[in-house]
């Protein structure tokens, strides 16, 4: 596995995180949402995944006293299945717990298993089911949680 690094992404991030976003989701979100995190969501904490000065990944959460919600974790295409998501992953927890997030919970795809199975190796449990979560497609999301 060629190395990666982690830091805290910036507002400068924003489109290499268009880029993936892009790439990998077929909802993304928008440039104005993305600004709408940097610039107006005080809870909002988003690290990117780099390799040679490149950003190949991201992921987000917002972290509201000890909780915290998972917005995004996503890998470009080109580099995925090299174990940089479990790593992006790693490290996105290791970062909520520093902040003293003790429950952190997300939205998966009911069709994305490979996620689901992602987030089930780090201890993520099935909770509820939200329908028609998904706008392109009205696809039910699984809520997933898990107590750190």
């Amino acid at each position: 596995m060629n190395e990666i690094t982690f830091r805290q992404a910036t507002v400068d991030d924003i489109k290499s995180l268009l880029r993936i976003e892009n790439a990998v989701f077929t909802s993304p979100w928008s440039e104005k949402a993305f600004r709408n995190e940097f610039y107006t969501n005080s809870y909002a904490y988003y690290i990117v995944a780099e390799q040679n000065e490149a950003v190949i990944g991201y992921a987000g959460v917002w972290m509201i006293l000890d909780e915290g919600h998972i917005t995004n974790v996503a890998i470009h295409p080109d580099q995925q299945g090299n174990g940089y998501g479990k790593a992006l992953f790693t490290e996105l927890l290791r970062i909520a717990q520093a902040e003293n997030v003790t429950r952190l919970t997300l939205e998966v795809r009911v069709s994305n298993l490979k996620a689901q199975q992602l987030y089930q190796k780090f201890g993520f449990k099935n909770g509820a089911i939200r329908k028609k979560y998904y706008p392109d497609n009205q696809e039910d999301a699984l809520v997933m949680w898990v107590e750190l």
